[in-house]
């Protein structure tokens, strides 16, 4: 290590103190980084010529202020979609030299407001929010200015929206999505088809309800708004209550789109708690794909969201923001649709009043 003339050795800090300026800014010069005024680099080049001074990794790495580490906040990881969806994205960041750092708002807009504030003190490169007030179908203005603050040293990638802001999105084709169940439940012969969870205020639910009506109507089935349950959650609870709504009502129907495998858990019990069979009598399908579809009797035929592509372009969208580079600012997930045995041919008799 270079020494000055009282032997002791010169460090980034001495060159910075005697220059008069930061030692990050002496560290852009060692990188050759042009966001230093000239009259500032030729004072700190004359200085480390003078000491014959020679960085190490360490001083090197003060030019680098980033922290490597992206802030997820995920609604609710106890919803298995949110749980996977962060792991995909934590090996992503991984495999990127990356860290995250999980944060859990519980759908509360508060919680997610304190614990962007908390990122943004942490210094994370990027946030990626995870459902949430990016869910909206109307975006909360004062949400919005918020994550404009923000946005202004941060960059934010969403998995929803959030309009009046320079969000980056990475989100479901969820039209698509309801368009894959919608004909597959009409190609096994079913007309009469309940959608039960979920709220209407919330984007992707809003874009799966229109859906839904547009299909039934291009297929010349008449909508019956009575076998649409709206208002509720994406939980378990709601599924079961809802279905049992659903039979109160005494309608004829033959199938059932649950919102999210969450719900369709719900939805099982209560078919299974009125005597009813999956598929022979009623057929159920769901969205998200988690564990819970494979695992439930009988295992569900669910949408499938890709969760490893999923996660690497949220990741990969952070990153680019961070280093400066250009991208679209929607990205699109195609869905898939994975069959299993909860799905199964209409019979021609009114199923909805045949019991076991």
């Amino acid at each position: 290590m270079q020494k000055s003339n009282d032997n002791k050795a010169i460090t980034i800090y001495d060159i910075a103190k005697e220059a008069g300026v930061s030692p990050a800014t002496v560290s852009r010069v060692l990188t050759n980084n042009a966001n230093v005024r000239r009259e500032k680099r030729e004072k700190i080049l004359e200085l480390i010529t003078k000491y014959n001074f020679k960085p190490n990794a360490l001083a090197r790495g003060l030019a680098d202020t980033k922290t490597r580490t992206i802030g997820v906040l995920a609604a609710d990881v106890r919803n298995p979609y949110y749980a996977a969806l962060f792991v995909e994205c934590e090996k992503a960041a991984r495999a990127a030299d990356y860290t995250t750092v999980l944060c859990n708002s519980l759908g509360k807009m508060q919680n997610e407001v304190d614990l962007l504030s908390r990122l943004q003190e942490q210094k994370v490169d990027a946030i990626i929010q995870l459902g949430g007030r990016v869910d909206d179908l109307v975006s909360n203005t004062e949400y919005v200015e918020i994550v404009n603050q923000i946005i202004s040293t941060i960059p934010v990638v969403v998995t929803g929206k959030l309009d009046g802001t320079r969000c980056h999105t990475v989100r479901i084709d969820s039209m698509k999505a309801m368009e894959l169940l919608m004909n597959h439940l009409i190609g096994l012969g079913h007309s009469r088809i309940a959608l039960i969870g979920g709220r209407s205020d919330v984007l992707a639910t809003f874009e799966k309800y229109q859906k839904y009506k547009l299909i039934l109507k291009e297929n010349h089935i008449e909508y019956d708004e009575r076998l649409v349950s709206d208002g509720g959650g994406y939980d378990f609870e709601t599924g079961y209550r809802q279905m049992n709504e659903l039979f109160e009502k005494r309608l004829d129907f033959t199938a059932v789109v649950a919102i999210n495998d969450f719900s369709a858990m719900g939805v099982i019990k209560s078919i299974s708690e009125h005597g009813y069979r999956i598929p022979d009598d009623i057929s159920v399908v769901s969205y998200d794909n988690t564990y819970m579809a494979e695992v439930s009797m009988p295992r569900l035929t669910s949408i499938d969201y890709n969760y490893e592509e999923y996660g690497r372009q949220l990741v990969d969208t952070a990153i680019a923001l961070i280093d400066g580079k250009k991208r679209t600012p929607t990205r699109m997930i195609s869905p898939t649709l994975v069959i299993r045995e909860s799905s199964g041919v209409c019979r021609t008799e009114d199923t909805a009043n045949r019991k076991k």
